[in-house]
């Protein structure tokens, strides 16, 4: 009976990461006529994944397995997370999985066109349908106090609005006078950043880091896309994009660094579990801690410079010929408010994420209008980094999450981050050598603490619960505001 239950699953997952095959493709190298037909693909393959998932045969199974004592602990998790997924799916409609993911191609579609214009009236008609679509889907799963709830739990199990607006309460309490005591602080130039740095040599840099923090480029590949990301369709396929600009060089390198961290928890995800709930991560907010952890507490450490300074320096000698690896730290981690959630600095990052989910919170529950939506951005960057966007690529447009349907997603962000600091700090109780280790290049034992304590769980826990497993405590903002306290103390010379 188990033996039937896993074959139906892996069966809709071969489905669904096809779909994700069309879907990176769709991102990558699909040419621009291909995109009415990419479409329907995407909803026939989304319809019959559905179908299996929901079928009468699965739910038989289900009703059967719950109640088999001789399933084994990793088999009744499994059961157990794939009730709670078979409850969820089984309250969308065929029709609208269908639909769904046939506005999913348009929307994203949509957004393209209107990056490239710089105008989000392109854009709206698209996403008003979405807005709408996603109001229905949070009536169809059902909620008890915000229809957001409904949609954030999809993201991250368990979270709701209530959790989410103590989060984000505490940021603007405790984030505004870390941020006021840096401003008044003698500031870091970061000019070096904004040289003329040539596309290919950027790239092949790019992939040296990859490789030096353990991606297995056998199992995996980087490519371009308007706004990166990460998707696999198993652990030994697991891709990265980044985007290039030979005139900010920062841009190619905090993304490819966050996609990579993505990207090493999915390689390091179970093999044997795969269509399973235990073969996927835990949360995205777990998954975000994953991308974080990398691109933040390493990637932005001294340590890390150490090592990579000289051989950065080696491909760059003209441009960086007056930069020390300290002047390098320090460009690194300058906090300054700015246009660009995906640059943004780790004290300012927060508001960024603020500021998009106070707005997803409005539009969902109806008293915002998607119309009205790039003067509400514009008003919302105003109040909280002080600065309003020139245009619309630089604001409202700079997401892709949206034209997913990704209601419910940005938060993960912050949460995300905040995990991450949790576990960096236990990670370096339990690797002394660590800021040796990757002084000198070495990440090995960092990466197998992630896969040991982390990855090799999947869904079998919670986030709080796998938090509190490797920690000892349950998510505690506590931590990250003592780790940015302490960098930002040696960076520019403040007490907090």
């Amino acid at each position: 009976m188990y033996e039937e239950y896993v074959q139906l699953l892996q069966k809709a997952a071969d489905i669904n990461n096809a779909a994700a095959v069309l879907g990176w493709d769709q991102e990558t190298y699909m040419p621009p006529k291909g995109a009415a037909f990419r479409g329907r693909q995407l909803a026939t393959l989304a319809s019959l994944s559905h179908e299996l998932v929901t079928s009468p045969r699965m739910s038989e199974l289900l009703a059967q397995l719950r109640t088999d004592k001789g399933l084994d602990e990793l088999q009744k998790a499994n059961v157990l997370r794939s009730n709670e997924d078979h409850d969820k799916n089984s309250k969308l409609p065929p029709a609208f999985v269908e639909e769904l993911s046939l506005l999913t191609s348009e929307c994203f579609n949509a957004w393209i066109e209107a990056r490239r214009q710089n105008d989000f009236g392109i854009f709206a008609p698209s996403l008003t349908k979405m807005v709408a679509l996603k109001r229905r889907q949070a009536e169809l799963y059902g909620y008890k106090a915000h229809p957001y709830d409904a949609l954030v739990d999809e993201y991250e199990p368990g979270a709701n609005v209530a959790m989410l607006d103590r989060l984000f309460d505490g940021i603007k309490q405790q984030l505004p006078p870390i941020l006021a005591t840096i401003k008044a602080a003698p500031q870091v130039n970061d000019d070096l950043f904004y040289r003329h740095y040539p596309r290919q040599q950027q790239w092949d840099f790019s992939v040296a880091v990859l490789k030096t923090m353990g991606y297995d480029m056998e199992a995996g590949r980087q490519d371009i896309s308007e706004h990166p990301f990460s998707t696999s369709f198993a652990p030994t396929d697991v891709r990265v994009t980044t985007r290039v600009d030979e005139h900010n060089y920062a841009s190619l390198l905090w993304s490819t660094i966050h996609e990579g961290g993505h990207a090493l928890y999915e390689q390091g995800l179970p093999e044997e579990q795969y269509g399973l709930p235990l073969g996927a991560a835990a949360s995205l907010g777990i998954h975000e801690s994953q991308s974080r952890l990398w691109e933040n507490c390493v990637g932005r450490s001294e340590a890390f410079w150490q090592y990579f300074y000289p051989q950065l320096q080696a491909v760059f000698p003209q441009q960086l010929a007056d930069v020390t690896a300290t002047d390098l730290y320090k460009a690194c981690n300058k906090v300054e408010p700015s246009l660009i959630r995906t640059e943004a600095d780790e004290v300012t990052y927060h508001f960024h994420v603020l500021i998009r989910y106070e707005i997803e919170k409005q539009l969902i529950e109806g008293t915002l209008q998607v119309a009205d939506l790039p003067a509400a951005w514009n008003e919302a960057y105003q109040k909280y980094l002080g600065i309003t966007p020139p245009d619309h690529k630089t604001g409202v447009l700079q997401d892709v999450h949206w034209s997913h349907g990704s209601f419910g997603y940005f938060p993960t962000y912050t949460l995300g981050s905040f995990y991450a600091a949790q576990f960096y700090i236990k990670a370096q109780e339990a690797i002394p050598t660590l800021l040796t280790d990757i002084a000198a290049g070495k990440t090995s034992d960092l990466l197998a603490w992630l896969r040991t304590n982390i990855h090799r769980h999947g869904r079998r826990y919670y986030s709080d619960e796998l938090c509190e497993l490797v920690t000892g405590k349950r998510l505690d903002p506590t931590y990250f505001l003592n780790y940015i306290k302490q960098k930002y103390t040696g960076i520019y010379g403040v007490r907090f």
